[in-house]
């Protein structure tokens, strides 16, 4: 078995050949994350039998060997539960898997034949594929180390709606007691602090998504403690910095500030560093058609958490010096998930709708040179479409069964192809069903256009 050191000095020497990628599969809570691992790691596992990958050039020639699960660089992180979610597909009935609770981490081995045959190459190569998943809901801390206590608790009050504001009354209605210089009384913080979360909570329930600090959402081994135990302030709006530095150290505004930058430190920062910045390659998976259902404050909502995410990643061009000591994403793809909830006449329009929502950080990025693809996709099919006669006209339609097992033929709402304006609001009818995810009838997972994501993210390695 090889040593700490070995594995690692290996790893040093694949990333210098540059024959090991790792994969940013970035998005917020119920972007599709762990259905899109499941699907790529089941994917690559069936390549050159069941799968079918004919986007994916090395597939598509035949080169395409197949992958083995093999040990990750981080033994102390647990293993992503491939073989779990996979089971809750093949369950009678299918099922969708758990969302991710904690940090997981993949490694695949990825062997294939060279396109072109050259004069002391091997007949086969390989190719080792580092994969990271980790709960939605985290990722919404990242912006927060742009911040200190007084800026981050004026962006919160700028950044509640009025249906987010209706969400939180029981928490403003006691905050709004409490004075900046009174002394700290910790069981009224933590009550404050804990119908603040609940606030987060009944809003991520409604379909918003720039919820912070994310780990009160999903708090894991942290529940109940004091880091978890602070929230924004109202009125600073005019304070004075060096004003509120000089108020006692145990007074309610330095006890909250304290908690926030230990947060910072010591819960965001390693988060980020252990993980975020050392990625190759990146795909941004979006929930636009759940937002579109869920109305006009909400869409914008997902819209400023996905331009302030997209700053939290190191971008550039990768040089053997990038790769073996800075890493840098040099190549992006964003993706609408669940593209099979709407007919496939409407999967341009998705596209549209989505580049529109990142418009910003998409200029940005092909200003930095840095190749970018937006694409529709749905990594588990879980509808069928059809042509059916309604009222004597021949109209696409999705046949599924939902979550509770009736079968249904449904006709979705039309899809706006650029960021809708308050007519669409007023007039429009979209609307989609869960549906539970379609048994694999070939022994790979059905999917649509997870062979054109690989193709963009890993194919040009394995040329």
């Amino acid at each position: 078995m090889p040593t700490d050191l070995t594995r690692d000095l290996m790893d040093l020497i694949e990333r210098g050949r540059d024959r090991q990628l790792r994969l940013a599969v970035t998005g917020l809570s119920r972007a599709g994350k762990t259905a899109f691992l499941t699907s790529l790691v089941d994917q690559l596992r069936h390549a050159g039998l069941e799968a079918r990958l004919d986007l994916l050039t090395a597939s598509r020639e035949g080169r395409l060997l197949g992958a083995q699960r093999v040990s990750q660089q981080d033994l102390a992180v647990p293993r992503f539960p491939f073989d779990r979610a996979r089971a809750s597909l093949e369950s009678t009935p299918p099922e969708w898997p758990q969302p991710t609770r904690g940090i997981s981490e993949l490694r695949l081995k990825i062997r294939y034949r060279p396109g072109r045959q050259q004069w002391l190459r091997p007949d086969t190569a390989e190719l080792t594929l580092d994969l990271f998943d980790y709960p939605g809901e985290w990722l919404l801390d990242l912006p927060l180390l742009d911040h200190d206590f007084l800026s981050w608790s004026l962006a919160q009050w700028d950044a509640a709606g009025p249906a987010r504001r209706a969400m939180l009354a029981d928490w403003e209605s006691a905050v709004r007691e409490l004075r900046l210089d009174d002394e700290a009384d910790e069981a009224r913080l933590a009550e404050i602090s804990e119908r603040y979360a609940e606030g987060l909570r009944a809003a991520r329930e409604a379909g918003f998504s720039d919820l912070q600090p994310g780990r009160f959402l999903l708090p894991g081994e942290l529940s109940g403690a004091p880091v978890l135990q602070f929230f924004p302030l109202p009125g600073l709006e005019q304070a004075s910095p060096d004003d509120l530095e000089r108020l006692p150290e145990t007074s309610v505004y330095r006890t909250l500030a304290r908690r926030f930058s230990y947060y910072q430190q010591h819960i965001v920062k390693p988060f980020y560093r252990e993980h975020f910045r050392r990625f190759d390659r990146q795909i941004v998976l979006v929930d636009v058609l759940g937002a579109l259902n869920a109305g006009p404050e909400r869409f914008e909502d997902l819209s400023k958490a996905l331009h302030r995410l997209m700053q939290s990643f190191n971008y550039g061009q990768r040089s053997l010096f990038s790769r073996l000591f800075t890493p840098r994403i040099d190549r992006l793809a964003i993706a609408a998930t669940k593209a099979d909830h709407v007919t496939p006449e409407q999967h341009a329009r998705l596209v549209g709708l989505l580049e529109a929502l990142l418009a910003e950080p998409l200029k940005n990025l092909k200003y930095a040179n840095i190749p970018v693809k937006a694409m529709s996709l749905a990594a588990i099919r879980a509808t069928e479409a059809r042509e059916v006669t309604h009222q004597g006209r021949k109209s696409p339609a999705l046949k599924g069964v939902t979550l509770e097992g009736e079968p249904l033929l449904a006709f979705p709402g039309e899809v706006p192809s650029r960021l809708p304006d308050p007519a669409f609001w007023d007039r429009q009818g979209f609307d989609f069903t869960a549906f539970r995810p379609q048994p694999s009838t070939t022994g790979a997972l059905p999917h649509i256009r997870m062979d054109l994501a690989l193709d963009w993210l890993i194919g040009d390695k394995l040329a």
